[in-house]
């Protein structure tokens, strides 16, 4: 059988791949691996209250607890799930893909991820029908209770991280994009009680507009009232807000490298950077490596995904990983990506630092990357078709040790993924076309 989990939980499109049997026996899961008190949450997704329903069944039908914090940022799930002394969360996201899609992810009652072979156990029990032999009867079977101050607490949280540093974003206007997702309840918010004058944008949803040309994944819409309104700089979460991306005054990107760049020089400076360690996937930018270098700081590298960041950071005592997507874990702080977390501790180093924005934007050379997405039949047949290997070996070739290209299967999607980073742009576009046309013509759907 094709394995149930991908990088992020599981995820397809919802009431096709993702359904309410699947889901309830996720929720079963959640009982029968972490424990009776599991919290759940959900981004603005229209299936999300179907989802719900099915997730929270399965848990009382093992005679757990499911406490509903209804929408949340996932973040706030992996927080909850420590403060309210959970035994595991449940978060029904699908993150930045599209609205017809949706994800459920497991925590544990510490907020973290679940293991790949936890997982699998999970999977095999599912698939063995075996969990129904474990449920209650009766009066045995377990409840729904509402948690009211969900959304506070994880505001709260953020809020009082920034202000225990004597820091605030007084003076400072600022364009967020909430995408129509979970962060529409909590970033402006968070923003504005540490002083900022915030101009919101998307932020209401209908259950179907959820990362439609908005969020992380677009930046045009931030950039826009950026410039409108003289904002210092724009915000942009994607759909749970487990991700986060800053433009400058100028409309410039501001990616995760960068943001970590930024976190890490301050972090170091103030003594607690563990080790002068940053920790981020290979596929960061060589730019972002050889500034850190350059300030006595290694860069880590570990295979694409945060749940292998946060191996790496956990197994090794570091503090600070992420991704170049904006998916950045500060575990002083929490034990996940946290869209808003990153974004105001981002501001606050800025700030620390003496730097605005535009600087930030400007911290290092930043070598051009062109990433290619390519829907595919098969996407680990990357990895073994000899068309594709010639190509991508040819490229290697041709760049030497001024580029480099990587070519992986989504962990979400049924895509390919194809990045070329080079010396110069035109190099970089050129040879990301010519191997994205060889895995087209070899593996791509309509």
């Amino acid at each position: 059988m094709a394995r149930m989990f991908g990088t992020d939980g599981v995820r397809g499109v919802a009431n096709t791949d993702l359904t309410c049997p699947l889901a309830f026996r996720l929720g079963q899961a959640a009982v029968r691996f972490q424990g009776k008190r599991i919290i759940v949450g959900k981004d603005t997704r229209l299936s999300g209250d179907m989802l719900e329903a099915a997730v929270c069944a399965g848990i009382t039908s093992m005679g757990g607890t499911a406490l509903l914090a209804s929408v949340i940022p996932t973040p706030a799930i992996a927080l909850l799930a420590n403060q309210l002394e959970c035994d595991g969360g449940v978060m029904i996201s699908a993150s930045h893909n599209p609205p017809e899609y949706n994800g459920i992810k497991l925590f544990d009652g510490k907020g973290f991820k679940l293991p790949d072979e936890v997982e699998d156990q999970i999977q095999a029990a599912i698939e063995s029908g075996t969990m129904d032999a474990d449920r209650p009867a009766g009066d045995a079977v377990g409840t729904i209770e509402e948690v009211a101050d969900a959304v506070e607490r994880y505001v709260g949280h953020a809020v009082e991280s920034i202000k225990k540093q004597g820091v605030d974003f007084a003076g400072m206007k600022i364009a967020l994009d909430c995408g129509h997702g979970a962060s529409c309840v909590s970033s402006p918010e968070a923003l504005r009680r540490l002083g900022a004058d915030v101009h919101v944008l998307n932020e209401t949803y209908n259950g179907v507009d959820i990362n439609v040309q908005c969020g992380s994944t677009n930046l045009d819409p931030p950039k826009a009232i950026v410039a409108e309104i003289g904002a210092d700089l724009g915000i942009a979460h994607d759909g749970d807000a487990d991700r986060v991306m800053l433009v400058d005054s100028r409309g410039n990107e501001i990616d995760g490298d960068m943001m970590e760049a930024v976190l890490a020089l301050d972090m170091k400076e103030r003594g607690c950077l563990p080790g002068d360690v940053a920790v981020s996937t290979v596929m960061c930018n060589l730019g972002f490596v050889n500034h850190m270098k350059a300030h006595g700081i290694e860069v880590k590298q570990t295979k694409v995904g945060d749940r292998y960041v946060l191996e790496k950071m956990r197994a090794e005592g570091y503090a600070i990983g992420g991704e170049q997507s904006g998916h950045l874990i500060l575990l002083e702080y929490n034990s996940t990506g946290d869209g808003l977390m990153t974004a105001v501790q981002t501001i606050a180093s800025m700030r620390r630092l003496g730097l605005t924005a535009d600087q930030a934007a400007e911290l290092y050379v930043h070598y051009p990357q062109e990433l290619i997405n390519v829907r595919v039949s098969d996407k680990e047949a990357v990895n073994t078709n000899d068309a594709i290997q010639s190509a991508k070996k040819a490229a290697e070739a041709a760049m030497g040790e001024t580029g480099r290209v990587l070519l992986r299967p989504s962990g979400t999607e049924p895509v390919v993924r194809v990045m070329v980073e080079a010396a110069s742009d035109e190099d970089a576009k050129r040879h990301c076309r010519e191997i994205a046309d060889v895995v087209i013509a070899q593996l791509g759907i309509d």
